[in-house]
């Protein structure tokens, strides 16, 4: 019945290593490689048996894993074979286990690929069959019959297989002879088998020599000394309760718990029937965990126990009794597992830095999880930080892909912290966080960006060639050179100019110089264009324009236009005897190139033959007298007019105008004779044509009076003064004047009429009276009308006596 259950027991534990072993078998490929073989052993060729181009194992990133600390195999990167790196012991990865299967993972990228390898290491010949110890004591009673059997401690060879133990040899005696058995149980062991009755009286002891032979090629022994006491009576072995003990205790147990307890009995009596315990063919591992009472059979857990370094131990009990005979039994006990072991995140793989135009979906990084736990606290689960751009998606078994949900910008964020966290299925969970630090690589994907829209530079004229005008800033917020600005002038031309010749740019700055110095009075503005272009592969680039205007500097000199100024020519005025205080008699007439308050002219007299006679507007220049002019002053008036702009640094000018008091031609033509005269004495060159001039210019006014009078009295009223706006030789003003409204040196416009005298034909003004147009209009014609009524009386009556004067001369002309 024992021995039915012990075969019973044997039978689970085989078909359980079997389906484990089925289990195993399913993996891709499997390969087998003898045990000690040699360091750059070739395994076999993974790239043939997986159909692989050896030539992109390096691109791929191919490896192989192995879940352990040490890593026996891998993966030939320019061959693609699979070879041996360190040695390996079949006795010490497996045990007793057959066949012995160790796992790896054959892993490749890009895309991901993972094969299971299965390598079996099979057993070599390098283990001897040693006996648990060097001599056997054994009693045997001298009446113990004939054909009597006594079981022998077996011995043990750690290989498998046809090199395990395969027979047992005696070496030859008399009284003993040996029977070898095969048990599921004890594997191969032998029974000393009584030949001849023993006489204690003739031999006390005899010697043994008992040798294991294992089936090696060659075969390798262990041999054992039995000493045999003849006795007078043990007759009885120890027998177990149990031949198999089965139990379990939690992993991490404390030393001191309570394992089993095993029990045997022996029928005999005194010290034939006393039993001590003891383990039997115990590895030192299995010793360093275990202990067991030589008295009770107790077994109590002395160590620490792991169940990820064994799940289970088989532990062999013997009983031997105080003649030496010896009982067996097996403990199995089975480690049940504790959720002791937190995940553990392993990084396979990781790009990085990241590109920042990476479309989504790329993969970043590979993760393997794993936990040493079995069971539910096996079972991992992974996630990530949130609010990331960034996801995990399962890939294969263990393995998860960090890859990218949403596109990337470096500008926005430069790096991220990725936590990965993984936890198991345990109650309760433990679990384990990674950080992978990723940093986002720059693409020059940002041009540059000025700060305005545009710039405007105000330069002063007559500036320092070389001097700095403006400045312009454009930023790129890429990085390193695809940030880096440089700046340029766009190639244009400024009135037909390059303006490489007229502006720099410094590169590295922005800052504008100026080449050359400006001149206000014939460039006031213009535009520049600007490029700022980064670093980058492809370069970006961005343009501005910069409206640069020149500032006028008071540079200039007024001009006067009137009256003209000019080597030896003069021009003089007529001034009625009959003329009242404010009347208007003449003009100054003055421009300045210049602009602003650099070209607001103001008018004094500095110099005049009577100082309270005439007076000149300050702003207008209008020459008015300012009181009424009497039969005492002065025919000839002689004024010395300054022009003064209005600039820092004012600039001036002055004129002379000249008068002459009378209401006659006579005077007037005898003061140019007087005039004529003095220039012949000053120079007999000219006094032919000043001679010539007066001839001509009376004939000239001869033929204007003729057709003034005939004009005069053809209307029928007075005409004579007052009839025009002042006439001014468009000679006097240069080509490049133009007078703009509230901005030249005249601020208003004026309407004037003539005020006929004699010899104002040959001047170059007439003498007017002015209209202020800045005056309301209704009113300035009221004015106007008002005073033209009352100058009419006046000026008709002049008038009348002046047409019989002029017909009076005319009739002593033609007589």
């Amino acid at each position: 019945m024992g021995n039915t259950c012990y075969a019973t027991e044997w039978q689970v534990i085989c078909i359980y290593f079997f389906l484990a072993v089925l289990h195993v078998s399913l993996g891709d490929f499997r390969y087998s490689v003898p045990e000690e073989t040699k360091n750059r052993y070739i395994i076999g060729s993974l790239t043939h048996d997986f159909n692989l181009d050896f030539k992109l194992l390096r691109a791929r990133r191919a490896r192989v894993d192995y879940q352990g600390s040490r890593r026996y195999c891998d993966i030939h990167l320019d061959t693609g074979d699979f070879i041996v790196l360190e040695r390996m012991d079949r006795e010490k990865l497996c045990g007793q286990t057959s066949p012995c299967l160790i796992h790896f993972e054959f892993i490749l990228e890009s895309p991901l690929e993972l094969h299971n390898i299965a390598l079996e290491i099979q057993d070599i010949n390098d283990n001897a069959p040693s006996f648990p110890k060097d001599v056997i004591k054994l009693e045997i009673s001298e009446t113990a019959p004939k054909g009597s059997r006594f079981q022998i401690a077996g011995a043990r060879d750690p290989d498998v297989g046809v090199n395990s133990v395969k027979t047992y040899i005696l070496r030859p005696n008399k009284h003993f002879g040996l029977d070898i058995h095969t048990s599921n149980e004890r594997g191969k062991y032998g029974e000393i088998v009584l030949k001849s009755t023993l006489d204690r009286e003739k031999e006390r002891e005899h010697s043994l020599l008992l040798t294991a032979v294992d089936g090696g090629d060659p075969p390798r022994s262990g041999t054992v000394i039995i000493n045999i006491v003849v006795l007078d009576s043990n007759d009885n072995a120890p027998v177990f309760l149990n031949a198999l003990y089965k139990v379990s205790i939690l992993e991490n147990s404390l030393p001191g718990t309570f394992v089993a307890k095993v029990s045997a009995t022996d029928k005999d009596e005194g010290a034939n029937g006393e039993i001590n315990y003891d383990f039997n063919h115990v590895s030192e591992s299995t010793k360093q965990l275990f202990d067991i009472d030589s008295k009770s059979g107790e077994i109590k857990v002395i160590g620490k126990i792991d169940f990820e370094e064994s799940a289970s131990y088989e532990i062999e009990i013997q009983a031997e009794d105080g003649g030496g005979q010896a009982g067996h039994c097996r403990v199995l006990v089975q480690i049940t597992d504790v959720n002791d072991n937190i995940p553990a995140i392993i990084v396979k793989s990781i790009s990085n830095p990241i590109p920042e135009n990476l479309p989504p979906g790329t993969e970043i990084a590979i993760i393997n999880v794993m936990d040493q736990d079995s069971g539910e606290n096996s079972k991992v689960t992974c996630t990530m930080s949130p609010n990331l751009p960034f996801k995990l998606q399962t890939s294969i078994r263990n393995y998860f892909t960090l890859v990218t949900e949403a596109g990337l910008d470096r500008e926005e964020y430069s790096e991220y912290n990725v936590t990965v966290t993984a936890t198991d299925g345990g109650s309760p969970s433990l679990s384990s966080s990674k950080i992978l630090h990723l940093i986002i690589a720059d693409i020059n994907d940002n041009p540059p960006t000025f700060d305005q829209q545009s710039y405007s530079a105000y330069v002063t004229e007559n500036n320092v060639p070389g001097s700095s005008i403006s400045s312009v800033t454009a930023r790129d917020p890429d990085w390193k050179q695809n940030g880096t600005v440089t700046y340029a002038l766009l190639p244009s031309e400024v009135n037909g100019i390059s303006v490489a010749s007229i502006f720099s740019i410094n590169r590295d700055s922005g800052v504008i110089h100026a080449v050359r110095s400006f001149d206000y009075e014939q460039l006031r503005s213009f535009k520049v264009h600007v490029v700022a272009k980064d670093n980058g592969s492809p370069q970006l680039s961005s343009n501005v324009t910069v409206s640069v205007f020149i500032t006028d500097q008071n540079d200039n000199s007024p001009q006067i236009l009137y009256p003209a100024q000019s080597g030896n020519s003069f021009m003089t005025e007529m001034v009625p005897k009959a003329a009242q205080a404010g009347s208007l008699v003449s003009k100054v007439i003055a421009v300045d190139a210049d602009s602003g308050q650099n070209a607001w002219l103001s008018y004094q007299i500095v110099k005049s033959t009577d100082p309270g006679l005439f007076t000149i507007g300050v702003h207008s220049g209008e020459i008015r007298t300012q009181r009424d002019v009497s039969q005492s002053d002065i025919m000839k008036q002689n004024l010395i007019v300054l022009v003064k702009d209005n600039g820092q640094r004012s600039h001036s000018s002055t004129c002379t105008v000249n008068f002459v008091i009378s209401d006659d031609y006579s005077d007037y033509t005898s003061e140019m004779k007087d005039h004529a005269a003095r220039s012949e004495n000053m120079s007999n060159t000219t006094a032919y044509l000043v001679i010539a001039l007066a001839v001509v210019t009376f004939l000239f006014l001869v033929f204007i009076t003729l057709i003034l009078v005939v004009k005069v009295c053809r209307r029928g009223k007075p005409g004579l003064l007052f009839d025009g706006a002042v006439a001014i030789p468009s000679a006097h003003f240069p080509p490049n004047y133009a007078e703009v409204e509230g901005s030249g040196t005249l601020r208003h416009s004026y309407i004037y009429d003539t005020f006929l005298t004699t010899g104002s034909r040959t001047s170059d003004f007439k003498f007017v009276s002015s209209y202020d147009s800045t005056m309301p209009r209704d009113s300035t014609l009221k004015k106007e009308q008002k005073v033209s009524n009352e100058a009419g009386k006046t000026i008709g009556q002049e008038e009348d006596m002046s047409c019989e004067k002029s017909a009076e001369m005319q009739s002593d002309r033609s007589s």
